[in-house]
């Protein structure tokens, strides 16, 4: 398949876990892909520096990248950070950060790519939202809060945007095995204990893998999704819509 052919897409967050992967097989599809990222050495794709949290960095990242490349076409906002504990947990510092770079990021993205993207005949931006948007979490108040506003963000991005024929959806991975989750767990009193939970939470009984949720970024990137915007796509093994009455035993 190489429905991306001749398209540039721009994935922050790009280095590693859900990103990464995102990436590889965004560039198995055909498309040429930029990664934008605070660390994006190492990166088997075209790396460009970029700290969401500065519209100077994100205004010169997506300006060198349509530079290299010519266009831009699609925008994957993947790049975010965690935060632990109830509503009493961080300090307004802390919440200030979270939601400059969660959703305040993307919108920087946002604004400076929507010029290149207006230009595209397959333009789309895909967010990376999370089940925190819309359950109950436990000790992720911030964090719910932030990616309730990317899903908000995501509609509203949605509407406003029809007339320019940009896409725009969001995807709404639950707990993934990736890098950040990983740490997560080292950090945890007993992580094999708390693995055991956060797959046990989930109805199919296991994490999602970053791969899956690159399935799902893509599809909503994709020129073949062309009447997809306004979507928020679960990747979250039921953890959203399913009600089991108990523990799951898998054959």
């Amino acid at each position: 398949m190489s429905e991306f052919e001749g398209l540039v897409v721009a994935v922050t967050g790009g280095a590693s876990g859900i990103g990464l992967a995102a990436a590889t097989l965004l560039a198995d599809r055909g498309a040429q892909v930029a990664v934008l990222d605070l660390k994006p050495d190492g990166t088997p794709f075209a790396g460009f520096r970029c700290d969401v949290s500065s519209d100077d960095e994100v205004r010169s990242a997506i300006d060198a990248v349509v530079e290299r490349f010519g266009r831009l076409d699609v925008l994957v906002n993947n790049a975010g950070i965690g935060a632990q504990g109830d509503v009493t947990a961080n300090d307004d510092d802390e919440w200030h950060r979270v939601f400059d770079v969660n959703v305040v990021g993307m919108v920087r993205l946002a604004r400076a790519a929507l010029p290149h993207l207006k230009n595209s005949p397959s333009a789309a931006i895909v967010n990376t939202c999370s089940i925190a948007a819309w359950a109950g979490l436990p000790s992720r108040a911030l964090y719910s809060a932030s990616k309730g506003a990317v899903l908000s963000l995501t509609l509203a991005m949605a509407t406003d945007h029809l007339p320019d024929r940009i896409r725009v959806n969001c995807v709404c991975p639950g707990t993934a095995d990736t890098p950040w989750v990983g740490r997560l767990l080292d950090a945890a009193d007993d992580p094999a204990a708390e693995r055991a939970a956060l797959a046990a939470r989930q109805p199919m009984g296991r994490l999602v893998t970053a791969d899956e949720v690159a399935n799902a970024i893509v599809y909503l990137a994709s020129p073949l999704s062309a009447s997809t915007t306004g979507t928020a796509l679960a990747v979250d093994g039921g953890m959203y819509g399913l009600r089991p009455r108990g523990p799951v035993h898998h054959d």
